[in-house]
């Protein structure tokens, strides 16, 4: 079996980890541990790259025998990411790539002897965690009880390639959206029941980015 914590931004992507995605991979030997970015008493909230670069530095060392990933968000990146500013012209799975393997170099870099360079697995987001829901408009407006909004649901997603090209405008992004057709949406209860009601199955099938993430970690071996 594989052990993986998982940083993540908080309590949203957290419930997503410890339920829906560890009961997935779990069948394929992957033990997930979700850990919210920063210390006690100052969890969560904005990712300067200062914040996540202590977590992993932190978390790398304290346990050689597992890996370590993250869930952050590329909408409303903090400050500090190592490749940013980003270059012109990247699809935007190019510009999350860009960023996964710029935090890898700069970690492989600090703390060598710990492996980084085969147990870190940066993740980001394309372009927040909600994106991921609008895999299964339907679905979505199951988890909440709101059956008659699946068809405005189907209207964000039908406007983009993938779920993750659901842009990342400071009113526009995935969660924008969801508010302004649900504005009842509670990220942390109702994001893990909509995580639930559209399955892991269907976020892999219709985002590529995400899908390629855990892929790479159902292939690790164990440490």
């Amino acid at each position: 079996m594989s052990r993986v914590f998982v940083i993540v931004e908080g309590p949203t992507e957290e419930s997503f980890v410890k339920g829906p995605l560890a009961e997935d991979l779990w069948p394929r030997q992957v033990y997930l541990t979700p850990i919210i970015l920063g210390v006690p008493g100052h969890k969560g909230g904005r990712t300067n790259y200062a914040r996540v670069q202590k977590d992993l530095l932190r978390q790398l060392k304290q346990d050689p025998t597992a890996y370590c990933s993250t869930m952050i968000d590329f909408y409303g990146l903090g400050r500090g990411f190592p490749g940013t500013p980003l270059p012109p012209h990247l699809s935007n799975i190019q510009k999350v790539e860009h960023i996964e393997r710029a935090i890898k170099n700069d970690i492989c870099g600090r703390i060598p002897d710990f492996r980084p360079n085969v147990r870190l697995i940066p993740y980001l987001s394309l372009h927040e965690y909600e994106g991921l829901l609008f895999s299964d408009p339907d679905g979505l407006a199951h988890a909440l009880k709101q059956s008659n909004l699946a068809y405005r649901f189907h209207q964000v997603r039908n406007d983009f390639p993938t779920p993750e090209d659901i842009d990342d405008s400071p009113v526009s992004a995935p969660s924008k959206r969801l508010v302004a057709i649900y504005s009842a949406y509670r990220k942390v209860i109702e994001g893990t029941l909509a995580a639930r009601a559209v399955g892991i199955a269907r976020m892999r099938q219709e985002c590529e980015h995400f899908r390629n993430w855990l892929e790479r970690i159902e292939a690790l071996p164990n440490l």
